[in-house]
Protein backbone atom coordinates (compact mmCIF):
# COMPACT_ATOMS: atom_id res chain seq x y z
CA UNK A 1 0.00 0.00 0.00
CA UNK A 2 0.77 3.82 -0.32
CA UNK A 3 -0.15 7.20 -0.77
CA UNK A 4 -2.07 9.01 -3.14
CA UNK A 5 -2.08 12.94 -3.32
CA UNK A 6 -4.04 14.84 -5.56
CA UNK A 7 -3.60 18.08 -6.28
CA UNK A 8 -6.29 20.88 -7.54
CA UNK A 9 -6.48 24.66 -7.11
CA UNK A 10 -7.97 24.83 -4.20
CA UNK A 11 -7.05 21.88 -1.69
CA UNK A 12 -5.22 18.69 -1.45
CA UNK A 13 -6.50 15.18 -1.37
CA UNK A 14 -4.78 11.70 0.55
CA UNK A 15 -5.52 8.67 0.03
CA UNK A 16 -4.42 4.93 0.42
CA UNK A 17 -4.24 3.15 -2.98
CA UNK A 18 -2.75 -0.70 -3.61
CA UNK A 19 -2.08 -2.33 -6.67
CA UNK A 20 -3.61 -5.62 -7.88
CA UNK A 21 -3.60 -8.16 -10.43
CA UNK A 22 -7.41 -7.91 -12.28
CA UNK A 23 -7.82 -10.68 -15.08
CA UNK A 24 -3.83 -10.29 -15.94
CA UNK A 25 -3.90 -6.58 -15.86
CA UNK A 26 -2.50 -4.70 -13.58
CA UNK A 27 -4.68 -1.47 -11.74
CA UNK A 28 -4.81 0.01 -8.57
CA UNK A 29 -7.65 0.21 -6.09
CA UNK A 30 -8.51 2.37 -3.04
CA UNK A 31 -7.94 1.11 0.50
CA UNK A 32 -9.29 3.99 2.24
CA UNK A 33 -9.85 7.87 1.45
CA UNK A 34 -8.13 9.95 3.87
CA UNK A 35 -9.67 13.10 2.84
CA UNK A 36 -8.51 17.02 2.48
CA UNK A 37 -5.42 18.39 4.49
CA UNK A 38 -7.47 19.44 7.09
CA UNK A 39 -8.82 15.66 7.87
CA UNK A 40 -5.91 14.45 7.65
CA UNK A 41 -4.45 16.85 10.86
CA UNK A 42 -7.84 15.69 12.81
CA UNK A 43 -7.01 12.52 12.69
CA UNK A 44 -3.24 13.16 13.08
CA UNK A 45 -3.90 14.97 16.00
CA UNK A 46 -0.73 16.31 17.78
CA UNK A 47 1.72 14.51 15.23
CA UNK A 48 2.82 16.03 12.01
CA UNK A 49 -0.03 14.95 9.62
CA UNK A 50 2.10 13.75 6.43
CA UNK A 51 4.42 11.74 8.88
CA UNK A 52 1.24 10.23 10.90
CA UNK A 53 -0.07 9.34 7.37
CA UNK A 54 3.35 7.55 6.65
CA UNK A 55 3.30 5.82 9.94
CA UNK A 56 -0.40 4.82 9.24
CA UNK A 57 0.56 3.21 6.06
CA UNK A 58 3.93 1.33 7.32
CA UNK A 59 1.13 -0.36 9.66
CA UNK A 60 -1.12 -1.82 7.35
CA UNK A 61 1.29 -3.14 4.85
CA UNK A 62 3.16 -4.56 8.28
CA UNK A 63 -0.15 -6.22 9.29
CA UNK A 64 -0.78 -7.69 5.59
CA UNK A 65 3.03 -9.30 5.70
CA UNK A 66 1.72 -10.33 9.11
CA UNK A 67 -1.80 -11.97 7.95
CA UNK A 68 -2.91 -10.30 10.90
CA UNK A 69 -5.20 -7.29 9.18
CA UNK A 70 -8.72 -7.90 10.24
CA UNK A 71 -10.31 -6.57 7.53
CA UNK A 72 -7.96 -5.44 3.87
CA UNK A 73 -11.01 -4.12 2.28
CA UNK A 74 -13.19 -0.98 3.40
CA UNK A 75 -16.46 -1.94 2.03
CA UNK A 76 -19.32 0.73 1.44
CA UNK A 77 -23.33 -0.01 0.66
CA UNK A 78 -23.22 2.69 -2.03
CA UNK A 79 -20.41 1.30 -4.11
CA UNK A 80 -21.14 -1.12 -6.74
CA UNK A 81 -18.91 -3.68 -7.48
CA UNK A 82 -16.60 -3.89 -10.84
CA UNK A 83 -18.75 -5.32 -13.56
CA UNK A 84 -16.95 -8.48 -15.35
CA UNK A 85 -14.35 -9.33 -12.06
CA UNK A 86 -14.65 -12.73 -10.63
CA UNK A 87 -14.94 -12.58 -7.13
CA UNK A 88 -14.31 -16.73 -6.05
CA UNK A 89 -11.99 -19.21 -7.43
CA UNK A 90 -12.35 -22.84 -6.62
CA UNK A 91 -9.10 -23.74 -4.69
CA UNK A 92 -10.27 -27.35 -4.13
CA UNK A 93 -7.95 -28.41 -7.59
CA UNK A 94 -4.33 -27.90 -5.43
CA UNK A 95 -5.10 -31.08 -3.87
CA UNK A 96 -5.21 -32.97 -7.43
CA UNK A 97 -2.59 -31.20 -8.72
CA UNK A 98 -0.17 -31.57 -6.10
CA UNK A 99 -1.05 -35.54 -6.92
CA UNK A 100 -0.84 -34.81 -10.65
CA UNK A 101 2.71 -33.45 -10.45
CA UNK A 102 4.14 -35.91 -8.18
CA UNK A 103 3.19 -38.35 -10.44
CA UNK A 104 5.12 -36.20 -12.81
CA UNK A 105 2.48 -36.41 -15.19
CA UNK A 106 3.91 -32.89 -16.47
CA UNK A 107 6.91 -34.55 -17.26
CA UNK A 108 5.07 -37.01 -19.32
CA UNK A 109 3.79 -33.58 -21.36
CA UNK A 110 6.65 -32.41 -22.03
CA UNK A 111 8.30 -35.42 -22.93
CA UNK A 112 5.43 -35.65 -25.48
CA UNK A 113 5.20 -31.78 -26.76
CA UNK A 114 9.08 -32.01 -27.59
CA UNK A 115 8.36 -34.87 -29.99
CA UNK A 116 5.20 -32.94 -31.69
CA UNK A 117 6.54 -29.63 -31.61
CA UNK A 118 3.18 -28.28 -31.20
CA UNK A 119 2.37 -24.60 -29.75
CA UNK A 120 -0.25 -25.13 -27.33
CA UNK A 121 0.98 -26.28 -23.42
CA UNK A 122 -0.57 -29.86 -23.42
CA UNK A 123 0.08 -30.10 -19.77
CA UNK A 124 -2.10 -26.99 -18.53
CA UNK A 125 -4.99 -28.66 -21.36
CA UNK A 126 -4.82 -32.26 -19.80
CA UNK A 127 -4.41 -31.31 -16.48
CA UNK A 128 -7.66 -29.02 -16.59
CA UNK A 129 -9.09 -31.61 -18.29
CA UNK A 130 -8.19 -33.90 -15.51
CA UNK A 131 -9.22 -31.48 -12.28
CA UNK A 132 -12.18 -30.40 -14.19
CA UNK A 133 -13.66 -34.05 -14.88
CA UNK A 134 -13.75 -34.45 -10.96
CA UNK A 135 -14.93 -31.26 -10.29
CA UNK A 136 -16.65 -29.97 -12.86
CA UNK A 137 -17.71 -32.97 -14.78
CA UNK A 138 -18.96 -31.67 -18.48
CA UNK A 139 -18.36 -31.98 -21.91
CA UNK A 140 -15.12 -30.40 -23.46
CA UNK A 141 -16.75 -27.20 -24.28
CA UNK A 142 -18.05 -26.53 -20.82
CA UNK A 143 -14.50 -27.80 -19.65
CA UNK A 144 -12.73 -24.55 -20.49
CA UNK A 145 -15.34 -22.60 -18.93
CA UNK A 146 -15.35 -24.53 -16.17
CA UNK A 147 -11.41 -24.24 -15.63
CA UNK A 148 -11.72 -20.26 -15.76
CA UNK A 149 -13.35 -21.44 -11.71
CA UNK A 150 -10.01 -22.28 -10.73
CA UNK A 151 -7.32 -20.06 -9.51
CA UNK A 152 -4.80 -20.74 -11.93
CA UNK A 153 -6.25 -19.23 -14.81
CA UNK A 154 -6.32 -22.01 -18.05
CA UNK A 155 -4.04 -20.23 -20.99
CA UNK A 156 -5.62 -22.36 -24.02
CA UNK A 157 -8.76 -22.39 -26.30
CA UNK A 158 -11.43 -25.26 -27.49
CA UNK A 159 -9.70 -25.86 -30.20
CA UNK A 160 -6.41 -26.55 -28.60
CA UNK A 161 -8.43 -28.94 -26.43
CA UNK A 162 -9.40 -30.91 -30.05
CA UNK A 163 -6.19 -30.67 -31.63
CA UNK A 164 -4.63 -31.87 -27.75
CA UNK A 165 -6.90 -35.36 -28.14
CA UNK A 166 -5.73 -36.25 -30.61
CA UNK A 167 -2.06 -36.67 -29.63
CA UNK A 168 -3.33 -37.47 -26.68
CA UNK A 169 -4.49 -40.84 -28.30
CA UNK A 170 -1.86 -42.21 -30.40
CA UNK A 171 0.42 -41.21 -26.94
CA UNK A 172 -2.14 -43.45 -24.31
CA UNK A 173 -0.28 -46.63 -24.26
CA UNK A 174 3.45 -44.33 -23.73
CA UNK A 175 1.56 -41.93 -20.77
CA UNK A 176 -0.23 -45.40 -19.63
CA UNK A 177 3.32 -46.87 -19.26
CA UNK A 178 5.31 -43.66 -18.30
CA UNK A 179 2.65 -42.92 -15.35
CA UNK A 180 3.07 -46.80 -14.18
CA UNK A 181 6.45 -46.11 -14.04
CA UNK A 182 6.13 -42.61 -11.93
CA UNK A 183 4.39 -44.28 -9.50
CA UNK A 184 6.61 -46.52 -8.52
CA UNK A 185 8.27 -43.97 -7.12
CA UNK A 186 5.30 -41.58 -5.51
CA UNK A 187 4.26 -45.15 -3.34
CA UNK A 188 4.55 -48.82 -3.09
CA UNK A 189 2.08 -50.53 -5.59
CA UNK A 190 0.79 -54.12 -5.05
CA UNK A 191 1.00 -55.09 -8.49
CA UNK A 192 1.20 -58.87 -7.66
CA UNK A 193 -2.29 -59.01 -7.38
CA UNK A 194 -4.79 -57.17 -10.46
CA UNK A 195 -8.69 -57.00 -11.20
CA UNK A 196 -9.89 -56.71 -14.60
CA UNK A 197 -13.24 -56.28 -15.36
CA UNK A 198 -14.93 -54.50 -18.36
CA UNK A 199 -18.30 -51.91 -19.23
CA UNK A 200 -19.50 -49.82 -22.00
CA UNK A 201 -20.81 -46.06 -22.28
CA UNK A 202 -23.44 -45.59 -24.82
CA UNK A 203 -23.44 -42.49 -27.22
CA UNK A 204 -26.27 -40.28 -27.96
CA UNK A 205 -26.42 -41.46 -32.04
CA UNK A 206 -28.92 -43.76 -33.41
CA UNK A 207 -26.57 -45.20 -36.13
CA UNK A 208 -23.18 -47.35 -35.51
CA UNK A 209 -20.04 -46.98 -37.13
CA UNK A 210 -16.48 -48.97 -37.01
CA UNK A 211 -16.15 -48.36 -33.37
CA UNK A 212 -19.34 -47.45 -31.49
CA UNK A 213 -21.24 -50.33 -32.42
CA UNK A 214 -24.95 -51.78 -31.01
CA UNK A 215 -23.95 -54.40 -28.32
CA UNK A 216 -25.47 -55.73 -24.98
CA UNK A 217 -25.60 -52.33 -22.68
CA UNK A 218 -24.69 -52.39 -19.30
CA UNK A 219 -27.42 -50.17 -18.51
CA UNK A 220 -29.75 -51.23 -21.20
CA UNK A 221 -29.35 -48.69 -23.22
CA UNK A 222 -30.72 -49.10 -27.33
CA UNK A 223 -27.78 -46.15 -27.99
CA UNK A 224 -24.52 -47.90 -30.07
CA UNK A 225 -21.64 -48.58 -27.07
CA UNK A 226 -17.79 -48.84 -26.67
CA UNK A 227 -16.36 -50.92 -24.54
CA UNK A 228 -13.61 -50.91 -21.96
CA UNK A 229 -11.17 -53.06 -20.15
CA UNK A 230 -9.84 -51.70 -16.85
CA UNK A 231 -6.79 -53.19 -14.77
CA UNK A 232 -6.71 -52.10 -11.33
CA UNK A 233 -3.79 -53.16 -8.79
CA UNK A 234 -4.07 -55.03 -5.55
CA UNK A 235 -4.50 -51.75 -3.70
CA UNK A 236 -7.50 -49.90 -6.09
CA UNK A 237 -5.66 -48.18 -8.20
CA UNK A 238 -6.05 -48.10 -11.54
CA UNK A 239 -3.33 -49.76 -14.08
CA UNK A 240 -4.06 -49.67 -17.36
CA UNK A 241 -7.12 -50.02 -19.47
CA UNK A 242 -7.96 -50.40 -23.20
CA UNK A 243 -11.12 -49.31 -25.63
CA UNK A 244 -12.79 -51.81 -27.82
CA UNK A 245 -15.66 -51.68 -29.83
CA UNK A 246 -19.20 -52.13 -28.66
CA UNK A 247 -19.99 -55.94 -30.28
CA UNK A 248 -16.81 -57.04 -29.55
CA UNK A 249 -16.55 -60.12 -26.91
CA UNK A 250 -15.44 -59.25 -24.00
CA UNK A 251 -13.58 -62.26 -23.15
CA UNK A 252 -10.96 -61.77 -25.97
CA UNK A 253 -10.08 -58.34 -24.33
CA UNK A 254 -8.23 -59.74 -21.32
CA UNK A 255 -5.14 -61.49 -23.00
CA UNK A 256 -4.19 -58.36 -24.96
CA UNK A 257 -4.34 -55.67 -22.07
CA UNK A 258 -2.26 -58.66 -20.08
CA UNK A 259 0.20 -58.32 -22.53
CA UNK A 260 0.49 -54.85 -22.31
CA UNK A 261 1.54 -55.10 -18.49
CA UNK A 262 3.72 -57.96 -18.98
CA UNK A 263 5.83 -55.86 -21.69
CA UNK A 264 5.19 -52.44 -21.29
CA UNK A 265 4.91 -52.47 -17.52
CA UNK A 266 7.88 -55.61 -17.12
CA UNK A 267 5.66 -57.07 -14.63
CA UNK A 268 5.40 -60.95 -15.71
CA UNK A 269 4.30 -62.76 -12.27
CA UNK A 270 0.96 -61.60 -11.35
CA UNK A 271 -2.51 -62.89 -10.12
CA UNK A 272 -5.61 -62.06 -12.01
CA UNK A 273 -9.05 -61.92 -10.61
CA UNK A 274 -12.04 -61.61 -12.69
CA UNK A 275 -16.13 -61.95 -12.39
CA UNK A 276 -17.42 -65.24 -14.14
CA UNK A 277 -18.22 -63.38 -17.49
CA UNK A 278 -14.62 -62.66 -17.60
CA UNK A 279 -13.39 -66.27 -16.73
CA UNK A 280 -13.07 -67.82 -20.37
CA UNK A 281 -10.82 -71.24 -20.29
CA UNK A 282 -8.45 -69.40 -22.89
CA UNK A 283 -8.34 -66.88 -20.05
CA UNK A 284 -7.29 -69.72 -17.51
CA UNK A 285 -5.13 -71.22 -19.86
CA UNK A 286 -3.61 -68.43 -20.62
CA UNK A 287 -3.11 -67.45 -16.66
CA UNK A 288 -1.92 -71.04 -16.09
CA UNK A 289 1.50 -70.42 -17.06
CA UNK A 290 4.60 -68.38 -16.96
CA UNK A 291 4.16 -67.50 -13.03
CA UNK A 292 0.86 -66.47 -13.72
CA UNK A 293 -2.24 -67.30 -11.36
CA UNK A 294 -5.71 -66.66 -11.77
CA UNK A 295 -8.75 -66.31 -9.13
CA UNK A 296 -12.44 -65.79 -10.97
CA UNK A 297 -15.79 -66.03 -9.85
CA UNK A 298 -17.25 -69.68 -10.99
CA UNK A 299 -21.14 -70.11 -11.67
CA UNK A 300 -22.39 -72.49 -9.66
CA UNK A 301 -24.99 -73.19 -11.65
CA UNK A 302 -23.26 -74.41 -14.98
CA UNK A 303 -21.08 -76.89 -12.90
CA UNK A 304 -21.14 -80.53 -13.83
CA UNK A 305 -24.05 -81.90 -11.69
CA UNK A 306 -21.42 -83.97 -9.47
CA UNK A 307 -19.85 -80.61 -8.56
CA UNK A 308 -23.18 -79.00 -8.10
CA UNK A 309 -24.37 -81.58 -5.52
CA UNK A 310 -20.96 -81.43 -3.84
CA UNK A 311 -21.23 -77.81 -3.64
CA UNK A 312 -24.85 -77.58 -2.38
CA UNK A 313 -23.79 -80.42 0.42
CA UNK A 314 -24.41 -78.00 3.56
CA UNK A 315 -23.97 -81.48 6.17
CA UNK A 316 -20.11 -82.06 5.49
CA UNK A 317 -16.66 -81.36 4.61
CA UNK A 318 -17.43 -77.34 6.06
CA UNK A 319 -14.32 -75.38 7.29
CA UNK A 320 -13.44 -72.03 9.33
CA UNK A 321 -10.22 -70.30 8.12
CA UNK A 322 -7.86 -71.23 11.28
CA UNK A 323 -9.96 -74.09 12.96
CA UNK A 324 -8.83 -77.97 12.66
CA UNK A 325 -12.24 -79.24 12.47
CA UNK A 326 -15.24 -79.26 9.55
CA UNK A 327 -18.63 -78.39 10.78
CA UNK A 328 -22.34 -78.86 9.47
CA UNK A 329 -23.62 -75.93 8.62
CA UNK A 330 -27.11 -76.81 7.27
CA UNK A 331 -28.83 -75.74 9.91
CA UNK A 332 -27.74 -72.59 9.12
CA UNK A 333 -30.58 -72.15 6.64
CA UNK A 334 -33.30 -71.46 9.24
CA UNK A 335 -32.13 -71.49 12.49
CA UNK A 336 -31.97 -67.69 13.63
CA UNK A 337 -30.14 -68.44 16.60
CA UNK A 338 -26.84 -70.11 14.76
CA UNK A 339 -27.57 -67.53 11.94
CA UNK A 340 -26.96 -64.60 14.28
CA UNK A 341 -23.91 -66.51 16.01
CA UNK A 342 -21.72 -67.25 12.78
CA UNK A 343 -23.46 -63.85 11.17
CA UNK A 344 -19.75 -62.59 10.00
CA UNK A 345 -18.17 -65.99 9.58
CA UNK A 346 -17.37 -67.42 5.55
CA UNK A 347 -17.22 -71.03 5.66
CA UNK A 348 -15.38 -73.11 2.81
CA UNK A 349 -14.93 -76.06 1.32
CA UNK A 350 -12.33 -77.14 -1.17
CA UNK A 351 -11.55 -79.82 -4.00
CA UNK A 352 -8.78 -79.84 -6.73
CA UNK A 353 -10.70 -80.03 -10.34
CA UNK A 354 -9.58 -80.84 -13.40
CA UNK A 355 -11.48 -78.92 -16.42
CA UNK A 356 -10.77 -78.60 -19.83
CA UNK A 357 -7.08 -79.63 -19.09
CA UNK A 358 -6.35 -77.48 -16.20
CA UNK A 359 -5.79 -78.37 -12.55
CA UNK A 360 -7.51 -76.06 -10.46
CA UNK A 361 -9.02 -75.61 -7.26
CA UNK A 362 -12.92 -74.90 -6.82
CA UNK A 363 -13.60 -73.45 -3.24
CA UNK A 364 -16.72 -72.52 -1.97
CA UNK A 365 -18.31 -70.38 0.82
CA UNK A 366 -20.70 -69.68 2.33
CA UNK A 367 -22.39 -66.68 4.42
CA UNK A 368 -25.36 -66.50 6.54
CA UNK A 369 -24.63 -62.79 6.09
CA UNK A 370 -24.32 -63.13 2.25
CA UNK A 371 -27.53 -65.33 2.60
CA UNK A 372 -29.90 -63.07 4.60
CA UNK A 373 -28.95 -60.58 1.57
CA UNK A 374 -29.80 -62.96 -1.45
CA UNK A 375 -33.51 -63.79 0.68
CA UNK A 376 -34.43 -59.89 1.13
CA UNK A 377 -33.61 -59.01 -2.62
CA UNK A 378 -35.41 -61.93 -3.81
CA UNK A 379 -38.19 -60.89 -1.42
CA UNK A 380 -38.26 -57.90 -2.81
CA UNK A 381 -37.96 -59.00 -6.65
CA UNK A 382 -41.13 -61.62 -5.91
CA UNK A 383 -42.81 -58.81 -4.63
CA UNK A 384 -42.56 -57.14 -7.93
CA UNK A 385 -43.52 -60.08 -9.77
CA UNK A 386 -47.32 -60.26 -7.39
CA UNK A 387 -47.66 -56.70 -8.26
CA UNK A 388 -47.19 -57.46 -12.49
CA UNK A 389 -49.50 -60.28 -12.21
CA UNK A 390 -52.25 -58.32 -10.62
CA UNK A 391 -51.67 -55.67 -13.22
CA UNK A 392 -52.53 -58.65 -15.41
CA UNK A 393 -50.10 -57.73 -18.04
CA UNK A 394 -50.76 -58.98 -21.75
CA UNK A 395 -47.08 -60.19 -22.23
CA UNK A 396 -44.19 -61.31 -20.02
CA UNK A 397 -41.05 -62.22 -21.28
CA UNK A 398 -38.06 -61.75 -19.84
CA UNK A 399 -34.23 -62.42 -20.81
CA UNK A 400 -32.37 -61.38 -17.65
CA UNK A 401 -31.63 -63.99 -14.76
CA UNK A 402 -32.25 -61.05 -12.61
CA UNK A 403 -35.39 -59.31 -13.39
CA UNK A 404 -38.49 -60.52 -11.64
CA UNK A 405 -40.14 -62.01 -14.29
CA UNK A 406 -38.87 -64.97 -14.18
CA UNK A 407 -40.91 -65.93 -11.17
CA UNK A 408 -43.99 -65.68 -13.00
CA UNK A 409 -45.61 -68.47 -15.08
CA UNK A 410 -47.99 -68.27 -17.86
CA UNK A 411 -50.52 -70.68 -17.87
CA UNK A 412 -52.26 -70.53 -21.80
CA UNK A 413 -54.83 -72.90 -20.98
CA UNK A 414 -57.89 -74.08 -19.02
CA UNK A 415 -58.15 -76.84 -16.53
CA UNK A 416 -59.84 -78.88 -19.37
CA UNK A 417 -56.82 -78.45 -21.36
CA UNK A 418 -58.36 -76.10 -24.08
CA UNK A 419 -56.87 -72.94 -25.10
CA UNK A 420 -58.02 -69.94 -22.70
CA UNK A 421 -58.80 -66.63 -24.24
CA UNK A 422 -56.81 -65.18 -21.59
CA UNK A 423 -53.60 -66.09 -20.40
CA UNK A 424 -53.18 -67.02 -16.48
CA UNK A 425 -50.61 -65.84 -14.58
CA UNK A 426 -48.75 -67.57 -11.12
CA UNK A 427 -46.13 -67.52 -9.27
CA UNK A 428 -43.46 -70.32 -10.14
CA UNK A 429 -42.68 -71.65 -6.44
CA UNK A 430 -40.81 -74.57 -8.12
CA UNK A 431 -38.28 -71.72 -9.33
CA UNK A 432 -38.24 -69.80 -6.26
CA UNK A 433 -37.28 -72.84 -4.13
CA UNK A 434 -34.75 -73.66 -6.54
CA UNK A 435 -32.96 -70.18 -6.11
CA UNK A 436 -32.97 -70.28 -2.20
CA UNK A 437 -30.74 -73.24 -2.36
CA UNK A 438 -27.76 -71.13 -3.63
CA UNK A 439 -28.46 -68.33 -0.88
CA UNK A 440 -25.17 -67.74 1.16
CA UNK A 441 -23.10 -69.82 -1.67
CA UNK A 442 -20.07 -67.85 -3.67
CA UNK A 443 -17.80 -70.13 -5.37
CA UNK A 444 -14.18 -69.46 -7.03
CA UNK A 445 -11.80 -71.25 -9.35
CA UNK A 446 -8.00 -70.72 -9.12
CA UNK A 447 -4.57 -72.38 -9.32
CA UNK A 448 -3.34 -70.62 -6.37
CA UNK A 449 -1.98 -72.92 -3.67
CA UNK A 450 -2.32 -70.03 -1.15
CA UNK A 451 -4.64 -70.40 2.36
CA UNK A 452 -7.98 -70.10 1.35
CA UNK A 453 -8.42 -67.30 3.55
CA UNK A 454 -5.88 -65.30 1.69
CA UNK A 455 -7.63 -66.27 -1.51
CA UNK A 456 -11.40 -65.10 -0.42
CA UNK A 457 -9.49 -62.03 0.82
CA UNK A 458 -8.09 -61.19 -2.40
CA UNK A 459 -11.85 -62.33 -4.36
CA UNK A 460 -13.73 -59.65 -1.57
CA UNK A 461 -11.82 -57.11 -3.10
CA UNK A 462 -13.05 -57.46 -6.81
CA UNK A 463 -16.03 -54.74 -5.28
CA UNK A 464 -13.39 -52.22 -6.23
CA UNK A 465 -13.28 -52.29 -9.97
CA UNK A 466 -17.19 -52.28 -9.79
CA UNK A 467 -17.01 -48.76 -7.64
CA UNK A 468 -14.00 -47.60 -9.99
CA UNK A 469 -16.42 -48.08 -13.35
CA UNK A 470 -19.31 -46.59 -10.99
CA UNK A 471 -17.31 -43.09 -10.38
CA UNK A 472 -16.71 -42.66 -13.94
CA UNK A 473 -19.97 -43.12 -14.90
CA UNK A 474 -21.49 -41.34 -11.76
CA UNK A 475 -19.80 -39.10 -10.50
CA UNK A 476 -17.12 -38.23 -13.15
CA UNK A 477 -19.76 -38.27 -15.86
CA UNK A 478 -18.00 -39.97 -17.97
CA UNK A 479 -20.90 -41.24 -20.44
CA UNK A 480 -22.85 -39.66 -22.33
CA UNK A 481 -19.86 -38.92 -24.86
CA UNK A 482 -20.54 -36.44 -27.17
CA UNK A 483 -17.38 -37.07 -29.09
CA UNK A 484 -17.50 -38.69 -32.61
CA UNK A 485 -14.37 -39.06 -34.04
CA UNK A 486 -12.62 -42.41 -32.32
CA UNK A 487 -8.82 -40.95 -31.52
CA UNK A 488 -10.81 -37.99 -29.57
CA UNK A 489 -13.34 -41.19 -27.59
CA UNK A 490 -10.09 -42.78 -26.58
CA UNK A 491 -8.51 -39.51 -25.30
CA UNK A 492 -11.60 -38.67 -23.58
CA UNK A 493 -11.26 -42.18 -21.83
CA UNK A 494 -7.68 -41.79 -21.50
CA UNK A 495 -8.96 -38.18 -19.24
CA UNK A 496 -11.02 -40.15 -17.14
CA UNK A 497 -8.65 -43.46 -16.56
CA UNK A 498 -6.42 -40.23 -14.97
CA UNK A 499 -9.04 -38.55 -13.53
CA UNK A 500 -9.68 -41.82 -11.76
CA UNK A 501 -5.95 -42.65 -10.60
CA UNK A 502 -5.27 -39.11 -8.90
CA UNK A 503 -8.70 -39.63 -7.24
CA UNK A 504 -7.67 -43.28 -5.64
CA UNK A 505 -4.73 -41.80 -4.96
CA UNK A 506 -6.52 -38.79 -2.69
CA UNK A 507 -8.86 -41.10 -0.88
CA UNK A 508 -5.58 -43.34 0.25
CA UNK A 509 -3.86 -39.95 1.53
CA UNK A 510 -7.01 -39.55 3.17
CA UNK A 511 -6.71 -42.30 5.06
CA UNK A 512 -9.86 -44.13 2.84
CA UNK A 513 -12.12 -42.43 5.80
CA UNK A 514 -14.60 -40.67 3.49
CA UNK A 515 -16.67 -41.37 0.97
CA UNK A 516 -16.41 -40.52 -2.75
CA UNK A 517 -19.34 -38.29 -2.84
CA UNK A 518 -18.06 -36.09 0.50
CA UNK A 519 -14.18 -35.81 -0.77
CA UNK A 520 -15.67 -34.56 -4.08
CA UNK A 521 -17.95 -31.74 -2.86
CA UNK A 522 -15.49 -30.82 -0.62
CA UNK A 523 -13.52 -29.75 -3.28
CA UNK A 524 -16.09 -28.24 -5.27
CA UNK A 525 -17.14 -26.13 -2.09
CA UNK A 526 -13.61 -25.50 -1.47
CA UNK A 527 -13.72 -21.63 -2.93
CA UNK A 528 -11.29 -18.58 -1.98
CA UNK A 529 -12.96 -15.27 -2.25
CA UNK A 530 -10.73 -12.14 -4.26
CA UNK A 531 -10.05 -9.63 -1.69
CA UNK A 532 -7.95 -7.47 -4.06
CA UNK A 533 -4.77 -8.02 -1.95
CA UNK A 534 -5.10 -11.78 -0.98
CA UNK A 535 -7.91 -14.04 -0.84
CA UNK A 536 -10.44 -15.28 2.09
CA UNK A 537 -11.85 -18.58 2.56
CA UNK A 538 -15.51 -19.04 2.12
CA UNK A 539 -15.43 -22.75 2.32
CA UNK A 540 -16.61 -24.73 5.35
CA UNK A 541 -14.01 -25.96 7.38
CA UNK A 542 -14.67 -29.36 8.17
CA UNK A 543 -12.62 -32.64 9.66
CA UNK A 544 -12.02 -33.30 5.76
CA UNK A 545 -10.57 -30.03 5.33
CA UNK A 546 -8.20 -30.26 8.05
CA UNK A 547 -7.09 -33.66 7.06
CA UNK A 548 -6.26 -32.21 3.41
CA UNK A 549 -4.47 -29.62 5.08
CA UNK A 550 -2.68 -32.11 7.13
CA UNK A 551 -1.69 -34.71 4.55
CA UNK A 552 -0.78 -31.74 1.90
CA UNK A 553 1.46 -29.71 4.32
CA UNK A 554 -0.50 -26.33 3.21
CA UNK A 555 -3.75 -24.16 5.10
CA UNK A 556 -5.59 -21.58 3.62
CA UNK A 557 -8.18 -21.51 6.79
CA UNK A 558 -6.71 -17.76 7.85
CA UNK A 559 -9.13 -15.06 7.79
CA UNK A 560 -6.92 -13.46 4.68
CA UNK A 561 -3.92 -15.36 2.78
CA UNK A 562 -1.93 -12.40 0.76
CA UNK A 563 -1.32 -12.90 -2.66
CA UNK A 564 2.51 -14.12 -2.16
CA UNK A 565 1.06 -16.47 0.25
CA UNK A 566 -1.34 -17.84 -2.19
CA UNK A 567 1.57 -18.08 -5.33
CA UNK A 568 3.23 -19.80 -2.70
CA UNK A 569 1.08 -22.62 -2.26
CA UNK A 570 0.42 -22.84 -5.98
CA UNK A 571 3.93 -23.22 -6.76
CA UNK A 572 4.20 -25.96 -3.83
CA UNK A 573 1.75 -28.05 -5.58
CA UNK A 574 3.25 -28.06 -8.23
CA UNK A 575 7.36 -29.51 -6.83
Amino acid sequence: MHIKKTKSKNFEHYSIIYDINVNGKRTSKVYENIGNYDKLKLRAGDEDPISWLNNYVDSLNKKIKEESLPSILKKYPNKKIDKGVKQSFNAGYLFLQKIYYDLSIHDICNSIKDKYQFHYDLNNILSNLIYSRIIYPSSKLKTLESSKNFLEQPNFTYNDILRSLEVLSKESDYIQSELYKNSLKYSKRNDKVLFYDCTNYYFEIEEEDDFRKYGKSKEHRPNPIIGMGLFLDGDGIPLTFNTFEGNKNEQVTLKPLEEKIINDFNNPMFVVCTDAGLSSTANRKFNNKDNRKFVTTQSLKKLKQFLKDWSLDLSKGWHLPGIDKTFDISKLRDDEDLINKYYDKIFYKERWIKEDGIEQRLIITFSPKYQEYQKHIREKQIQRAISIIEKNPKKIKSNNENDPKRFIDVIPTTKDGEVAENNSYILNQEKINEEALYDGLYAVCTNLEDDVSEIIKINKRRWEIEESFRIMKSEFKARPVYLSREDRIKAHFLTCFLSLVIFRYLEKKLDEKYTVSEIIDTLKNYELKNEQIGYSPIYTRTDITDLLHEKFGFCTDYEIIDNKNIKKICKQTKN
